[in-house]
This record gives C-alpha cells, sequence and structure tokens, in this order.
C-alpha cells in the first residue's frame, strides 16, 4: 500500500485532474502534474506541475522519479508514455487498458469479442470499405473517427454512400467506425472502481441527458428496472475483469426502446457522468481513483441522496459572470468550478450537484437553477 504523505503523479492537468488533487490533499497525499498548459486547472494547485510533452521522456522520468504512483485524468496520454513510465513506478490503470480504450475499433472489438453487445457497427480504414459497410447496416447511421473524438466531435451522421464517402473526407480520410443510430429509450452510465487484487465496488447507475453531443445532465438513481440496474453493472464488472483492469472506470450505454442494453463506450478513469459521487456518495470517484492507485481497499460506494448533476459551459458566461448568489442560495445544491482562465462556447466550466428528497425535485431545481444562471 501507498499511504499519505507518498507523492502521487497524474497526466493530464484538466478539471479531472484538479478534482484527484483535491481529494488527494484531503487524505494528506502530495501531487505532482504533468501537463503542457501553463495554466492548467490542477497544475494551478499541484505540489509541482512539470509544463511538459505528454511524450518528453526526460519530463516523464522526472514524473517517475518524484512520485510512488502515476494515474492519468484522460485517455488519450499516449500508451507508450504509459509503458516508459512503469520503469520508475507504479502505473494504473495500465498502458494496455488505455490502449483500449483510445481506439472506437479497438474498443468495439474488444467488447463484442468478449461477449458483450454494442451498436452494429464496421471498421472503416479507407474510403473502399464503405460500399460495403453501408449495404450491411442500416441507416441513419454514425460515421465516428476511431480515435481523439469526444463530446459529440468527430462524427457526423449519414444515410446513404455518398454522404458516408464525403463525411469520410469531412473527418481527414482516418480510421472511422460506422455504427447504426438505434432508437433509444435512455442512456445510461456505470461507473466503478476495481483494485489489482480483482476487487470492485460499483456506483448506483446514474441517468444521462446530452444536448448537442454533449453530457447536459445525470440523474441518480436511473429511473430503470432493477433487471436493467442489475445487467448493466454485471456488464460493466465482466468487461472490468476481461481487461484486468485496475482504476476507476465508467461505462457507457444505451438502453434501446426493446429494452435491449447495449454499450456504447468506455472511459478508463473518472467520468463526467460520475460526478455526482463527490456530493451524493459516501465516497467520491475521486478517492476511489487514489485508492485504486494506492492499492487501498475500495470506499463504500453507497447513495446517501437523490441528486442531479448539471453540467455549466461557457455558453453561460456570454454576458458575464453567472449570478452564483442564486446557486448559493439553494441549500441542496453544491457549485463546482474548474478554475479555467476563458469561458468559451461548450467548454465545460464546471457543475451543479443539487440533492434532494427524489430525482424529481432535485431535476426541477437544477432546471431552475440553468435558467436564471442564463437568462
Amino acid at each position: 500500500m501507498i499511504l499519505p504523505d507518498a507523492t502521487l503523479g497524474i497526466l493530464g492537468g484538466g478539471q479531472l485532474g484538479r478534482m484527484f488533487t483535491l481529494a488527494a490533499y484531503s487524505m494528506g497525499y502530495r501531487v505532482v502534474v504533468l501537463d503542457p498548459d501553463p495554466h492548467s486547472p490542477a497544475g494551478l494547485i499541484a505540489d509541482q506541475h512539470i509544463k511538459a510533452d505528454y511524450r518528453d521522456r526526460a519530463a516523464l522520468q522526472m514524473l517517475g522519479d518524484e512520485c510512488a504512483a502515476v494515474t492519468t485524468e484522460f485517455e488519450n496520454v499516449p500508451a507508450g508514455s504509459l509503458e516508459y513510465l512503469q520503469q520508475f513506478c507504479t502505473v494504473r490503470p495500465g498502458p494496455e487498458a488505455v490502449r483500449i480504450a483510445q481506439d472506437r475499433i479497438r474498443e468495439k472489438t474488444f467488447i463484442r469479442d468478449h461477449g458483450l453487445s454494442t451498436a452494429p457497427f464496421t471498421a472503416i480504414y479507407e474510403a473502399a470499405d464503405l460500399e460495403d459497410a453501408i449495404a450491411r447496416l442500416q441507416a441513419p447511421l454514425l460515421l465516428k473517427t476511431a480515435s481523439l473524438g469526444y463530446d459529440g466531435k468527430g462524427q457526423i451522421q449519414v444515410s446513404t454512400l455518398e454522404e458516408a464517402q464525403s463525411a469520410f473526407g469531412q473527418l481527414g480520410n482516418r480510421p472511422c467506425v460506422l455504427e447504426e443510430m438505434l432508437d433509444l429509450a435512455r442512456e445510461i452510465s456505470v461507473v466503478l472502481a476495481r483494485c489489482s487484487d480483482g476487487r470492485q465496488a460499483a456506483y448506483p447507475v446514474g441517468e444521462n441527458r446530452h444536448v448537442n453531443g454533449v453530457l447536459d445532465t445525470t440523474m441518480v438513481p436511473a429511473s430503470i428496472d432493477e433487471a436493467s440496474r442489475d445487467t448493466a453493472v454485471s456488464m460493466a464488472v465482466r468487461l472490468a475483469d476481461s481487461m484486468n483492469y485496475c482504476g476507476v472506470l465508467a461505462v457507457e450505454f444505451f438502453i434501446t426502446r426493446q429494452g435491449e442494453l447495449l454499450i456504447n463506450e468506455l472511459a478508463t478513469r473518472p467520468h463526467n457522468s460520475g460526478h455526482f459521487t463527490v456530493d451524493a456518495c459516501a465516497t467520491s470517484q475521486f478517492e476511489q481513483q487514489l485508492r485504486t492507485l494506492c492499492g487501498l481497499p475500495p470506499g463504500d460506494t453507497q447513495l446517501l441522496s437523490p441528486v442531479v448533476m448539471l453540467n455549466l459551459l461557457g455558453d453561460i458566461w456570454e454576458h458575464g459572470t453567472p449570478d452564483w448568489q442564486a446557486v448559493f442560495s439553494e441549500p441542496g445544491a453544491h457549485l463546482h468550478l474548474y478554475g479555467k482562465r476563458e469561458a468559451r462556447a461548450g467548454r465545460k466550466m464546471g457543475h451543479i450537484n443539487t440533492l434532494a428528497a427524489d430525482v424529481d425535485s432535485a431535476l426541477e431545481i437544477s432546471e431552475s437553477l440553468r435558467a436564471l444562471l442564463t437568462r
């Protein structure tokens, strides 16, 4: 076990790294951040900020020499950098798991090969692959880049071969996944922690609503039946076991109108849909990230209150600083701002967790706060 007073490292200095750093401080650890951005939210509060590229081997060795263990805050850190770091310290999650999550083709193939369901898809490596794929899949379809796509970026809806060919060019003629767009009843996610010895602890299932491809709200507990909840958690646990995973893992699911449960994608890190855990659970997802990194047993994932997480995007700063007094006037609302210097449309700047007696009440309060902040 790695105990308090030790120094931990994190690759990536965004909001997830910042919340990990705050959790580490509360438990008595020191933190070193490696991120090229001199104004990264986590770097601004860390004990040390190494300002370097994620492939800079001298910087990676400095991080590894300083730290007892290193984790990541986003899955697009080069897997080769994680492999290099393993020479110097413990690295969790490992490069093998991160490499799977970095590429939609590898990810969806891994899921399917381990007996779990996804939406029907075909890998597209070159334009010539599109004709056969269009013939086999049922429109409408989504063409998604295999790598570096998130929050609705890097994907285009298509229905015909001509549209798919045009979209493939717009996406840079890079490897893609062509996937059927299904008639969905809802979207949910499971966030869990898995230790190196295989112990797991899953949080209550969250129900997610997206706007323009970006997560808008997460409602917990999700409005699904017990059988669906149990199946989703079981699928997520099975996937983590198949990867021999160690860390916090988020698994996003589609539920179709027919009640079929399909895995959409993975995140090998704490997740936006898990932010509710900071105020509404016995142990936050960021403390779990630290626990799994340090070889500690997972914490209690009990839900202490129904909760709605509302994302705050840069759009609400359009007319100046939002009216935070409205948030503080609501006793069940908990504001979290990420310390980013510049507010831009669509940029995640913070979130509000609203606790109430039931999800409907929490949602009503969240929507009223949104209205007050955007007027």
